[in-house]
């Protein structure tokens, strides 16, 4: 018969690529059969370990029996197809024991970043970059993650962050809680569809219980979607900062009709990062802000009125040709008459500018050569044309919906109804950091063009700025999500333990094997009020059990406190979900109930990819 051993610690470190290939291949692994299917099962764990030779092989496999060369036999003698049978009933489960081990080493390493008091992430690329963060999907994109199974974790973390864009953290640790109760499930014997399917159909059960507690919401009250944006942050380094939460409201709030939107394109909100001062000197301009600055080198503006605003993909440079021609020069005459058509050519770009009644003018950064030259910038110094060139290619479709203008490719093509208007256009200079500010733009169609806002955001430092950016991105996406699904659930914890009590009070009517499935996956949703309650340094077990008691008797908007230091209610009393409930009050934590619904749904569907696999084939 042969041995099949695991090392959970060995394959939940090479998941998050905690070993070297030495160290695997000396590491306990699941020993290989010695059919062709068992050197693949034999070697899946780890990508990095090489083959072994076939001798070493041979030599491991321990027989049971008179017949010495059993191992040779299971290849290809049909006398041993029962002892061969029985060797792959072994390695499904092999295979997905290590998937299980994998996937959940991933969700016990972020598990300590949930929650408003969870812990931050250093990570450091290979680029020798630095961060910090708090952020599930930013953590778990950046670190070293080998195994395939390790790898759908990280997938889960950033399909919630499209869908949601909020509780990537939860969604990974209520993933690795499922396959957990899963495996305890395998155990007993249970066969790994049959969990899936129960799975699935608790999932749905969860996601009906989410709805019927939650409370619907109107966007027109602000007190409302400030507490779920304050929610959101009061996990990050930024939580402290209070005006974030107002400035990512007044943001998403700025770029839709309330009335009838249903979704928030994110795209319209540009958030700008300048080093100096602190987060509290943030900003939000119902405008553009540029990273650029006003060309003054040639002595031209730096604040014009009543703005006409063009942008330009081609260059104000004397032309080139195309092929590389010398030109032979013989005396000044011949060098006279060289920069005097220079100047001609450049004069009648500058005058051709000015006509179209141009007095500001955006300029796309060429990789070629200088977009502009000196004599150019004179020439429009001298015109009263206020200049900003080296404009990104990645930020020409942002500057045309914010301003109303229209990229012109040529000089021939500058017309003035390709120009966009503005109030006022000047370079601003605060705290030590230079930027050009767009105020007051009139859009040609106001009613059916996008409005864009645009957030300066101020830091000590890049890591600081760099995670302002990630916290008010989670917190706008929370306000889509309010947007797109408008309803509100109790924070906390709160929604997964009355899922967890739903559940577990329905397992008690179904049938075998539903009734011990529901039942695991009741009790793996607690994984969130504990962790919540681990992460803030409470007495868990005793969290979590008044929690249930109080679910149990109907309060259903019960979570953990971290103010109170235990449990406390969430909303009002009698709201969330009770009779005559109502979102608005108590404590505040708020969560919109998208993100709770896509975070049971997402990995219900991961956990279920995982539990059907039973063997990892090496491709060619």
């Amino acid at each position: 018969m042969t041995t099949v051993s695991s090392d959970a610690d060995a394959a939940a470190a090479a998941a998050c690529g905690g070993l070297k290939s030495d160290d695997i291949r000396n590491s306990k692994t699941p020993t290989p059969s010695p059919t062709l299917e068992g050197h693949i099962a034999g070697s899946f764990a780890y990508s990095s370990a090489e083959p072994e030779s076939t001798e070493g092989r041979d030599n491991k496999v321990e027989t049971v029996g008179s017949n010495p060369t059993g191992a040779k036999m299971a290849q290809g003698a049909p006398a041993n197809a029962g002892n061969n049978a029985f060797k792959d009933k072994e390695k499904p489960q092999a295979v997905r024991t290590a998937n299980i081990t994998a996937a959940r080493a991933v969700a016990d390493a972020i598990r300590t970043s949930l929650g408003p008091r969870g812990m931050d992430k250093m990570i450091q690329t290979g680029k020798g970059e630095t961060i910090i963060t708090n952020d599930g999907n930013t953590m778990l994109r950046d670190m070293s993650v080998m195994h395939p199974s390790a790898k759908m974790l990280v997938d889960l973390a950033n399909a919630q962050d499209i869908e949601a864009g909020d509780g990537t953290t939860s969604v990974v640790v209520i993933a690795g809680a499922l396959l957990g109760a899963a495996e305890r499930l395998l155990s007993k014997g249970l066969h790994p569809t049959t969990i899936s399917e129960s799975f699935q159909r608790a999932s749905a059960h969860a996601v009906q219980t989410l709805e019927s507690i939650s409370t619907p919401i109107n966007l027109a009250e602000r007190q409302t979607l400030l507490k779920a944006a304050s929610t959101s942050l009061s996990s990050k380094i930024v939580s402290q900062e209070p005006k974030l939460a107002p400035m990512a409201v007044d943001a998403v709030l700025k770029t839709i009709n309330p009335q009838n939107a249903e979704n928030v394109d994110l795209r319209n909100v540009r958030i700008l990062k300048k080093p100096g001062g602190v987060i509290d000197d943030s900003e939000l301009i119902d405008g553009l802000v540029l990273n650029q600055q006003a060309v003054k080198s040639a002595g031209g503006p730096t604040r014009i009125e009543k703005a006409r605003i063009g942008l330009i993909q081609f260059q104000l440079s004397p032309p080139k040709p195309d092929m590389e021609n010398q030109i032979i020069v013989n005396d000044y005459r011949q060098m006279d008459k060289i920069l005097k058509e220079e100047r001609t050519y450049l004069l009648n770009m500058a005058k051709k500018i000015k006509k179209a009644k141009c007095n500001v003018l955006l300029i796309q950064k060429s990789i070629l050569r200088d977009a502009v030259n000196d004599l150019s910038l004179h020439f429009l110094y001298k015109l009263g044309i206020l200049v900003v060139k080296d404009i990104e290619r990645d930020e020409v479709e942002f500057i045309c919906k914010s301003t109303g203008c229209k990229p012109i490719a040529d000089i021939d093509s500058f017309t003035e109804d390709k120009l966009g208007s503005a109030d006022l256009v000047e370079e601003v200079s605060s705290l030590g950091a230079r930027y050009t500010r767009v105020s007051g733009v009139k859009l040609p169609n106001p009613a059916s063009a996008p409005k864009t806002v645009s957030i300066v955001a101020r830091g000590a430092n890049p890591l600081i700025l760099d995670e302002a950016e990630r916290s008010l991105h989670d917190a706008m996406c929370v306000i889509r999500c309010l947007v797109k699904k408008r309803a509100l659930l109790p924070g906390g914890g709160a929604g997964e333990m009355a899922v967890s009590n739903a559940l577990a009070q329905a397992a008690t009517t179904k049938a075998y094997p539903d009734s011990i499935c529901w039942k695991a996956y009741a009790d793996a949703l607690e994984v969130v009020p504990v962790t919540l309650a681990e992460n803030a340094g409470l007495n868990s077990i005793r969290v979590v059990t008044e929690m249930r008691a109080r679910h149990a008797k109907g309060e259903s908007n019960v979570g953990v406190s971290i103010k109170r230091g235990g449990v406390g209610v969430m909303g009002e009393e009698g709201k969330g979900g009770q009779p005559g409930g109502s979102a608005a009050a108590g404590e505040g934590v708020m969560q919109p109930l998208l993100v709770s619904t896509s975070a049971i749904e997402l990995a219900s569907e991961t956990v279920k990819m995982i539990l059907r696999i039973d063997d990892i084939a090496l491709s060619r």
